[in-house]
């Protein structure tokens, strides 16, 4: 199983950003525990972050035939892309969207969120182990859909 890990803005200054929200460790510390936790899995993981909404869709297009899953942290675009929405309904790959912070405790315009909609489940508020809880959650849904 190949799982492609999709990052939103902002989430490559991890451990800079915010740290009483998002910790101290950085996107590479994210990285890591990621591919980790993936080879114990017996899976593959991919990964592409971008501060851009167009090259999120163009990741998102481009997983179309080569990927089995994707975990998605859209960051800011959670509450505001209808094109992030649209790119993961027209390539129908299983999806869960990931935040690390606990969204639903935070400003009233983040409990929005437009890619749900697209998405098997969501993981949030479990920080970077909430990405090995949506990569098991992609599992188990291959293995009911088989």
């Amino acid at each position: 199983m190949k799982i492609l890990v999709i990052n939103g803005p902002n989430l490559n200054m991890l451990g800079i950003r915010e740290p009483e929200i998002y910790g101290k460790d950085t996107y590479q510390d994210l990285i890591s525990l990621v591919e980790s936790a993936a080879a114990r899995l017996g899976v593959e993981a991919a990964f592409f972050q971008s501060n851009h909404e167009g090259d999120l869709v163009d990741a998102i297009q481009e997983a179309y035939g080569r990927y089995d899953g994707i975990v998605i942290n859209p960051a800011a675009y959670t509450h505001t892309s209808v094109a992030l929405l649209d790119a993961l309904k027209a390539v129908g790959i299983p999806a869960v969207e990931v935040h690390i912070s606990d969204v639903a405790q935070r400003e009233d315009f983040r409990q929005i969120s437009y890619v749900r909609g697209a998405c098997i489940g969501t993981v949030m508020g479990k920080g970077f182990d909430g990405y090995i809880e949506a990569m098991e959650m992609l599992i188990a849904h291959r293995g009911r859909s088989v």
